[in-house]
């Protein structure tokens, strides 16, 4: 196990948050080290059956890819806590309307850790019928793990909800991808889901939110996560 999460955070960069050492995994989740501790953020599960109640049809596949990236990720990292940063279903009713093939997975994942699940905007309720711990937020010695970002700066704080994606420009050619957004006092995580965008880090939304003299955007790639400041980024 060890030899995975080694391997694991080979292909992840290292940053830190309030002092704390984290890996920000190419898949999307932030793993804390010194504590065992691994974030997931916006998984959006049962998205795709939530709009086909609508009348809206999306591929029925976005649970079953989610929970699959999550199972290959936790079985890297082994950790003690998993931290659920909120709109962990897409609606108030998801969680009573997975099927029991995927409410067996997530409960093996639950299996000996401490699982947590932060409310969010669309999950504002704790899931129906699955274990783990339904929280508004999580403190953890200097960090503090929720699912809205507050207005202005705040050292040590881990939150999603933005979807944060960074667009870069290289050689004529646009790239835009999910990315970890931080200035080193806080931390805005991408979205984990199959069926979730993202919003570009230099959108107003995210004004006041960062130091962008040492800002930096931690750009999800295929086989590894690339560092990049503010001044190669592009908005739109």
């Amino acid at each position: 196990m060890l030899a995975r999460r080694h391997e694991a955070e080979t292909f992840s960069a290292t940053a830190v948050i309030a002092g704390e050492e984290a890996f920000c995994d190419r898949r999307g989740a932030l793993f804390f080290p010194a504590h065992g501790l691994l974030a997931v953020s916006d998984l959006h599960l049962e998205k795709g059956s939530a709009y086909a109640r609508r009348g809206v049809l999306l591929p029925p596949y976005d649970t079953a890819e989610t929970l699959t990236k999550l199972e290959a990720v936790i079985a890297d990292f082994d950790p003690r806590i998993v931290v659920s940063l909120g709109d962990s279903f897409h609606d108030r009713v998801g969680s009573s309307h997975m099927p029991s093939i995927f409410r067996d997975r997530l409960e093996k994942m639950m299996r000996r850790r401490d699982w947590l699940w932060v409310t969010g905007n669309h999950d504002p309720d704790a899931p129906e019928n699955l274990s783990g711990t339904s929280v508004t937020e999580v403190a953890l010695g200097g960090l503090i793990f929720r699912h809205e970002p507050t207005a202005g700066q705040c050292a040590g704080e881990v939150a999603g909800h933005l979807h944060p994606g960074a667009h870069i420009v290289r050689q004529g050619r646009s790239v835009r991808r999910p990315c970890f957004a931080s200035d080193g006092l806080r931390m805005i995580m991408p979205a984990f889901g199959a069926l979730t965008g993202s919003l570009n880090v230099l959108d107003r939304a995210y004004a006041g939110l960062f130091d962008w003299r040492v800002f930096r955007a931690h750009v999800l790639g295929s086989e590894r996560v690339y560092a990049l400041n503010r001044s190669v980024l592009f908005p739109g």
